[in-house]
């Protein structure tokens, strides 16, 4: 049961450990990035996490990359629940890094393909070289952090 003295914000923050975990095992975040106009530009993205950052591919062509280019500041959110005694999210606001590296590219496909329940089975690497010739890798490091876990209020609200 929480603490009446806490404030609800500290109640329902996840440990290091605890995003860490959530962070890895969920399949779609949210990338938001600014359009031309200053609006919002917020798109579902499959992903990966490796040494703390979010690693995601997209057309290098796409609007998502043409506005990283303009302005690196990113917001990312990813969350669960469908009752507000179990929401559960992340939101994550970092630079966004544009990497062309095929190799990287093929790589990071490679871990979403599996991360999503898929194999590797043979011929499927150079399939996904293929796709990554026209993509980039968007690294994300967390610069600040914001997390909730409503299941930790106890069905107090």
């Amino acid at each position: 049961m929480p603490r009446r003295d806490m404030k609800r914000r500290d109640q329902i923050r996840l440990t290091p450990e605890e995003q860490r975990e959530f962070l890895e095992t969920q399949q779609t975040i949210v990338l938001c990035t600014i359009d031309p106009r200053g609006y919002p530009h917020a798109v579902a993205m499959w992903y990966c996490v490796e040494d703390g950052a979010v690693l995601m591919t997209t057309y290098a062509k796409s609007q998502k990359v043409m506005n990283i280019r303009r302005d690196p500041k990113v917001a990312l959110l990813v969350e669960s629940g469908r009752t507000y005694d179990t929401l559960k999210g992340l939101m994550i606001r970092g630079r966004a890094e544009i990497l062309e590296d095929l190799d990287l590219c093929v790589r990071v496909l490679t871990k979403i393909h599996e991360k999503g329940g898929g194999s590797v089975p043979p011929g499927v690497e150079e399939a996904m070289r293929e796709r990554a010739r026209k993509r980039v890798v968007l690294r994300v490091r967390p610069e600040r952090v914001a997390s909730w876990d409503h299941s930790k209020l106890g069905g107090t609200y």
